[in-house]
């Protein structure tokens, strides 16, 4: 049998394997589910505060409720966390199309089934970035999390498209039928995942309260990690969040529309799937320097928007932040579950999202104000100017060593079992960044 390439070794595992197929085809059908949402809202006389009331029904649970999440996947198993999410999510979205097919998706009933989809994705997020190192040899994360990358970034090109020809033609009832019918897929690869058992956790347990601790003491001890969130709140604050909100206006007057703003929108897709391939089978020597440094290329659509760049020109640049987002998540996500014991790897790795995102929505709320001060174009330029400057700044302070190992043993844990302190071993599986 011919050998698996370099680049693709990580699949010789049967549990990544496994888990990667099932993640693979729930998160393709999860894609479609907010195109089939959206319009059963408007379809139903919602209009846009109706949807703008689903919407966030979804997002304020995964706010409010992603550093419980973390604290669940460290206390339960991550695996354990993640079938009871897939199952939960799979149940909400059957019954979402039920509510479709009878005729009764009113909004707030619509709403209030939104509200069990967030909680189930608040758990999973983190519990994904936890089980990972579990079933992948630490060397082979990195093309680990680019796998997972190029399926995300995948899925939201193509599933989206199929999502708008499957309402307009069935209607959104049976999308979100699909959607259910892929959270069942990969409930199964979970359920069928076999791990190795884990010595149990010496004493009792602690409490939420004392784990929330710990797992902030593991935070914050680590200066590159807290000091690259901060950099990643600051950059979705001042230049990401602008973006999303006047690309589409600058678009209108100068990109043809709709149809231009797709078009950049889907070079940054295609940049991230293609950074993901390049990323594959290769090992930085120095790699918290290489996400410092690629994460200047964040600045690229922003800048190129308030330099007036051509449709070609700001796809290209799309597309280069696409390959910065794959890289430098990647690599980063590496970095954390290799350099963060085990055991509160969830809590981690819900501090780092929150953190990451707390001020999202500030930016997106403000980017329109600002813009009607000082011009959109304005903005986008000074928030292009930020990234390159605080890159340049994080650079000059961590960019001279690369993290310690923090004494952590790093096994292959396909061989010997980690120790979680909590699941007994019965709750090994894999997943990440849910949908």
């Amino acid at each position: 049998m011919t050998p698996t390439p370099r680049r693709l070794a990580v699949l010789r595992g049967r549990p990544f394997r496994l888990f990667f197929t099932g993640y693979a085809v729930s998160l393709f059908g999860s894609s479609t589910a907010s195109v089939a949402v959206a319009f059963a809202v408007l379809d139903g006389g919602g209009g846009g505060s109706g949807l703008g009331v689903v919407m966030a029904a979804r997002i304020v649970p995964i706010v409010l409720l992603l550093v419980l999440g973390g604290a669940a996947a460290d206390r339960l198993g991550p695996r354990r966390t993640m079938l009871g999410s897939d199952a939960l999510r799979c149940a909400t979205q059957a019954a979402t199309a039920a509510l479709l097919f009878a005729g009764h998706g009113t909004v707030w009933a619509l709403a209030a089934l939104m509200v069990l989809w967030g909680l189930g994705e608040a758990v999973f997020l983190p519990a994904q970035d936890a089980l990972l190192p579990r079933i992948v040899p630490p060397a082979e994360l990195a093309d680990a999390n680019a796998l997972l990358g190029i399926a995300r970034n995948g899925s939201a090109v193509a599933g989206p498209a199929l999502a708008g020809l499957l309402t307009a033609t069935a209607g959104p009832g049976w999308v979100l039928l699909l959607d259910a019918a892929s959270y069942a897929a990969g409930l199964a690869a979970l359920a069928l995942l076999r791990l190795p058992p884990a010595p149990a956790a010496d004493g009792p347990a602690p409490g939420l309260l004392a784990e929330l601790r710990d797992g902030w003491d593991e935070f914050r001890s680590r200066r590159w990690l807290w000091v690259s969130v901060l950099q990643g709140c600051l950059f979705n604050l001042l230049v990401w969040a602008p973006f999303l909100v006047l690309g589409p206006v600058l678009a209108r007057a100068r990109l043809g529309g709709a149809g231009g703003w797709g078009a950049v929108l889907g070079a940054y897709g295609a940049g991230a799937v293609l950074g993901g391939l390049v990323l594959l089978g290769r090992r930085p020597r120095r790699p918290l320097r290489t996400v410092l440094l690629v994460t200047a290329g964040w600045a690229l659509p922003s800048g190129a928007l308030a330099l007036g760049w051509p449709l070609p020109l700001v796809m290209a640049a799309a597309a280069g932040a696409g390959v910065t987002s794959i890289v430098s998540g990647s690599l980063f996500a590496a970095l954390t579950q290799r350099h963060v014991p085990p055991r509160a790897l969830g809590r981690v790795g819900a501090y780092v999202t929150l953190g990451a995102f707390a001020f999202g929505p500030v930016g997106l709320a403000l980017a329109g104000p600002l813009a009607s001060a000082v011009g959109a174009g304005t903005v986008l330029g000074w928030g292009a100017a930020w990234q390159l400057l605080s890159c340049a700044a994080v650079l000059a302070l961590l960019g001279r060593r690369e993290p310690a190992a923090d004494g952590l043993p790093l096994p292959d844990p396909r061989a010997v079992p980690v120790p979680s302190g909590r699941d007994g071993g019965r709750d090994r599986g894999r997943g990440p960044s849910a949908r």
